[in-house]
């Protein structure tokens, strides 16, 4: 027996929550953070970003550009097994760590964004919330010069790494001109109270938790992994490379998530 059959066995007739991180996008050509191949990334701090208006200025400036490659990538083989995994009634939700919307477009509708989502943004001043493309209309208007730079490698938060010319204007709030961000949760900044919530129902509803494609070194992660150790619930992990839980997992399926999860979908029973 594989240890895919032993995962399969696991999961089979439990209600499976999954948690899943930047490795099941990584067929969509979005790299991940730690595995094989990941790019050196200098991320943006929160306490930086509100600090400082040339930090805001690069970040937006890499975040744009970034946004617009993002937006165009496809759901693959992974998020459309999980997809079919919902519909046939065998998951209690997904628990994201990704900031996509690859799981839905997939198909998959109970998605809980742990670190956000791209495609909205906020004041920092009033909170009011905007829709990503009518910022960045407003973006392209203040700056109709920037363009992509050839050869410029996408990174897993949907940024791109450029030398920000200081030319770039940062668009204010259009309500009360105060300072706008994407809604993702940046480094040194806490996940929401009521998106953790929402992330921990998920896995303490499942009798089995299955993790696709995270390293598990995130804080989040592993606190929503916590959450299952301490009822004894099994946990099993898909990914490429180690993980900080494989020690602690009742199942470890090294390999990629796209056959992974497709030939767990089809071992039980979720039609495509």
């Amino acid at each position: 027996m594989t240890v895919l059959d032993t995962a399969i066995d696991l999961l089979r007739g439990r209600r499976i929550a999954v948690v899943t991180g930047a490795g099941i996008s990584t067929d969509s050509g979005i790299p991940d953070y730690r595995g094989a191949g990941a790019p050196p990334r200098n991320p943006m701090l929160f306490e930086t970003f509100l600090a400082s208006a040339d930090a805001r200025r690069r970040y937006w400036a890499g975040s744009h550009l970034g946004w617009q490659r993002f937006a165009g990538v496809q759901p693959n083989e992974g998020h459309r097994a999980l997809a079919r995994l919902e519909r046939a009634g065998l998951t209690t939700g997904i628990a994201t760590q990704n900031v996509d919307d690859l799981h839905e477009r997939a198909g998959s509708t109970n998605v809980t964004h742990v670190h956000g989502q791209l495609h909205t943004v906020s004041c920092l001043d009033c909170g009011t919330t905007f829709d990503r493309h009518r910022i960045a209309d407003e973006i392209e208007r203040l700056n109709s010069w920037i363009r992509m730079p050839e050869r410029v490698r996408l990174q897993p938060d949907g940024d791109v790494e450029i030398d920000a010319s200081q030319r770039f204007e940062v668009p204010a709030c259009p309500v009360c001109g105060g300072i706008l961000k994407p809604d993702v949760v940046f480094f040194g900044e806490l996940v929401p109270v009521d998106v953790f919530a929402a992330a921990r129902d998920i896995v303490a509803a499942g009798e089995v938790v299955l993790v696709a494609g995270s390293s598990l070194v995130v804080n989040s992660g592993t606190r929503l992994l916590e959450v299952a150790r301490r009822e004894d619930v099994p946990i099993v992990i898909v990914n490429r490379g180690p993980t900080k839980w494989d020690g602690r997992a009742a199942a470890r399926v090294e390999g990629g998530t796209s056959e992974s999860l497709s030939a767990i979908a089809d071992a039980l029973g979720a039609p495509a």
